[in-house]
Parts: structure tokens; C-alpha cells; sequence
């Protein structure tokens, strides 16, 4: 869901180098990610640099890069803690809500989506794709569905098959095209157009659930 396009300025890598497994070493890692999460705020994905973001965190620069090869896997690591967030708070938002209350769900998983662009440090511009080659676009908004295809079956007590993955891929693209939007109208979102968003996926889901 509209990602800065860091398609171009360096090659790939694995996201992590090296997975902590120490307390000490994956606290370290929190506080570089939450580094280079406010230094995107700051200063943009061109002007990033480990360098930087090293500083901010208070590390070596040897530490950064003990964790990531260059600031693109930084990004992309960045980008799926923001999903691993987001479906916790969907996940932690449905368990308040009533089981099989389809429409509730769906408040839900789009409150949780603005609540992270408006109160997490690096969201605005990341999201949920740090660094997808710019030949799919689409391969963050089909992480995300994949995540919430598993988690709304469970919720709404219904079998997880391709037809229930195609319908939530389709929901997760036309509320990422409208979010956006709603984004670029209001900074804070617009609420007229989110409670559209909404409205348009109750009637498309409405289909499959109503």
C-alpha cells in the first residue's frame, strides 16, 4: 500500500543478515528499526543511510550492518514489522468484536490501517513494502491479503479457499486505491471518503458473507 519506490538504487538482498537470538541482539534490532523508521519521517527514503540511522539508535554502524547489507534491507525489514504490526492490532481488534459480525470486521481492519498512518513513525511513507521490484507492485497488497484472508476465515468461522483469498486480494486493492486517496486529500485521512472505503467493501463482501 503505497511504498516509496526503491527500485532502482541498490541490489537486493536477504532482509536480514543474521536473525537475533539473544534478547540483548533483537532489542538492538527494535531500536535500529525504530531508528531508521524516524529518520524516514525526517528526512525521505532518498537521504536514508545506515550511516544515520545508526547514529540515531546510539549503535556502531557496525551493528547496523551486522543486521542488513545496505538501507534497502533495512527498509524491507522495517516494512514487515509495520505488517506483523498491523495484524496484531487487527487480530487484537477482532477478538473485542463479536464473532461472525462481518460488518464490524471490516471497521476494523480499516481503523487498525489508519491508525498506523497516523501515529507510526515511518508508515506514511513505507507501509507495508519496503522494497518490491517495481515490476510488482502488487506483491505487499498481496502479503497483506494473504495475512487477513487467514485471519478474517478464522474470526468469521468460514473455510480460507482460493475464492475467499481472490475476494479479499480484490478488497485489500480497491481500500488501498481509496485509502491513498483519503490520504492525499486530508493528511489525517480523509473521513468522508474512508467511510466510503467502507461502505464499498461491505456491499463488494457482502456478496460472500451477507
Amino acid at each position: 500500500m503505497g511504498p516509496v519506490n526503491t527500485s532502482s538504487d541498490e541490489p537486493h538482498p536477504p532482509t536480514l543478515r543474521r536473525v537475533p537470538v539473544q534478547r540483548r541482539s533483537a532489542e538492538r534490532l527494535g531500536r535500529i528499526l525504530d531508528a531508521c523508521a524516524e529518520v524516514l519521517d525526517e528526512t525521505g527514503y532518498e537521504t536514508l543511510s545506515t550511516r544515520a540511522v545508526a547514529a540515531r539508535a546510539g549503535v556502531p554502524i557496525g551493528s547496523v550492518y551486522r543486521f542488513f547489507g545496505n538501507k534497502r534491507a533495512m527498509a524491507d525489514a522495517l516494512a514487515r514489522r509495520n505488517l506483523d504490526t498491523y495484524v496484531e492490532r487487527v487480530s487484537d481488534g477482532l477478538a473485542d468484536a463479536e464473532p461472525l459480525a462481518w460488518h464490524r470486521a471490516i471497521d476494523v481492519v480499516v481503523d487498525a490501517y489508519i491508525a498506523m498512518k497516523r501515529d507510526t513513525p515511518g508508515f506514511a511513507l513505507l507501509d507495508f513494502q519496503g522494497s518490491a521490484p517495481a515490476d510488482a507492485p502488487e506483491s505487499a497488497n498481496r502479503m497483506v491479503a494473504d495475512r487477513l484472508g487467514l485471519l478474517l476465515a478464522g474470526h468469521l468461522g468460514r473455510e480460507a479457499d482460493a475464492t475467499w483469498h481472490r475476494t479479499v486480494l480484490v478488497g485489500v486493492e480497491a481500500a488501498d486505491a481509496l485509502l491513498q486517496l483519503a490520504f492525499r486529500t486530508d493528511p489525517s485521512g480523509d473521513p468522508e471518503i474512508v467511510a466510503e472505503t467502507k461502505a464499498l467493501l461491505r456491499a463488494y463482501l457482502a456478496r460472500v458473507l451477507g
